[in-house]
């Protein structure tokens, strides 16, 4: 099977202007996506949601038009977060849903991901199939077959009665005052809704994107925004969601940020409460020992998956479970949506607090988590840190003197010559020691 040159773990990212997230690779992208279409269907119809960005408004021309010179017909969304996206793809039987967003990322970005007409995200074959294509020449509809385009008008709305389908009809968020961050992103116009809706007094920030601001000190990966916030409006609650809306940071009344390890376990909890059958929950290699050894101390079988919410996605289905995330705040309820989804996370975590009564703290009372450290140590070019034995040897002890109240992780960075070694340990400074020692072994 050939590699993928396009295709990353999640989509084709990068800067705008810089190939390939320019408008005339894009249009030859959707062509070839069109055509891969039209191997198993006469007609197809595909979905094109989009965040914020500026760059979103080229991008959408050029998917537009490339879709319609290979015959496809195309549904503009508009302002969608990602899972919005997914979920329309599946409500409205089409053949493809696309995402224009680099999620997190800051505005000089953007990039393209799929859905497949049951709102999953697609295979590798997939892709390699579609790079393949990208390879020939285009194929262009002649005037009677080029595909047509319209526009949803009321996507947000049916997105936004989805998210709250997916709250106990049973309970609602009236009296509770919570702060919605948006990041100037994909949910700045649904977010604020789905919560208000269901009851709850809105305060919003991080909700008047102009193209340039998405993610700019605001959102998931700017929390601090959010919790100060919270502590100037004396809100009970804070949510903070990323770019495209598929990851959530979760801050309560005192202040106290909750990360996506922690909240996972709040959810497969708040099933074991209600005697739901749990057999296992998905984390990943950088999820935080406490959450594993508090889900086995229920009974609860715990996998770790390489880092990336497609590979936690990859694991659940293979084991048949529903929860799985990433302490970054990618949540996953299979029994709720196909995909991770930052809205409907929140309300899992808000019907967890309304149904037990109880502060989000007292429900998290029973997990610390452990201390991390993580030191970056810069390789040596040509330095094979797999063959080195003072290492090896180093990490063997340190396993045996944690036993298993701790773990040691070492992975190299995608992106930099660095390796990462990373120490959990339930004291802070036997972490802290425990990480210098096998950074140590690397020294020049």
């Amino acid at each position: 099977m050939m590699s993928r040159k396009y295709f990353g773990t999640d989509g084709i990212r990068g800067t705008v202007g810089i190939d390939p997230i320019t408008p005339d690779f894009v249009l030859r992208l959707a062509h070839a996506v069109g055509r891969v279409l039209k191997k198993t269907e006469a007609r197809p119809t595909v979905l094109i949601g989009k965040d914020t960005r500026i760059s979103g408004y080229m991008l959408e021309s050029a998917l537009e038009s490339g879709f319609n010179s290979a015959g496809v017909d195309v549904v503009l969304l508009g302002p969608l977060p990602t899972p919005g996206v997914a979920y329309l793809t599946r409500a409205q039987r089409a053949s493809l849903g696309v995402v224009i967003s680099a999620s997190h990322n800051d505005y000089p970005d953007n990039g393209i991901k799929f859905f497949s007409a049951q709102g999953s995200k697609l295979s590798d074959a997939w892709e390699i199939d579609v790079e393949a294509e990208l390879q020939r020449p285009p194929v262009w509809a002649d005037s009677a077959n080029l595909g047509k385009a319209r526009r949803m008008d009321d996507a947000a709305g049916r997105y936004i009665e989805f998210c709250k389908s997916t709250f106990s009809n049973d309970l609602t968020l009236k009296g509770v005052r919570i702060v919605v961050d948006a990041a100037h992103g994909a949910a700045y116009q649904v977010a604020p809704k789905v919560f208000h809706e269901l009851g709850a007094e809105v305060v919003s920030i991080g909700c008047a994107p102009d193209g340039l601001n998405i993610n700019h000190e605001v959102g998931a990966t700017h929390p601090e925004a959010l919790v100060a916030a919270v502590k100037a409006h004396r809100a009970d609650f804070g949510v903070a969601l990323d770019g495209d809306a598929d990851r959530l940071q979760f801050v309560d009344a005192q202040g106290r940020l909750y990360n996506g390890d922690e909240l996972l376990y709040l959810m497969a909890d708040d099933r074991l409460g209600r005697d739901e059958h749990v057999p296992g929950v998905v984390g990943t290699l950088m999820t935080n020992m406490a959450v594993e050894v508090a889900l086995k101390a229920r009974g609860v079988q715990f996998v770790r998956a390489k880092v990336g919410d497609r590979y936690v996605l990859e694991e659940l289905e293979r084991h048949k479970w529903l929860l799985g995330g990433e302490g970054s705040g990618h949540l996953l309820a299979l029994d709720k949506h196909t995909t991770g989804d930052g809205l409907i996370s929140a309300l899992q975590v808000l019907q967890a607090v309304q149904r037990s009564g109880k502060t989000l703290a007292q429900l998290l009372a029973e997990i610390t988590l452990f201390p991390q450290t993580l030191i970056n140590v810069r390789l040596r070019a040509g330095q094979d840190w797999k063959t080195n034995t003072r290492l090896a040897e180093e990490t063997r002890a340190v396993e045996t003197e944690l036993g298993g109240a701790g773990r040691v992780l070492i992975r190299p960075s995608g992106t930099e010559p660095l390796l990462r070694v990373m120490v959990e340990a339930r004291d802070a400074a036997q972490a802290q020691a425990c990480a210098q020692r096998l950074a140590d072994t690397l020294a020049v």
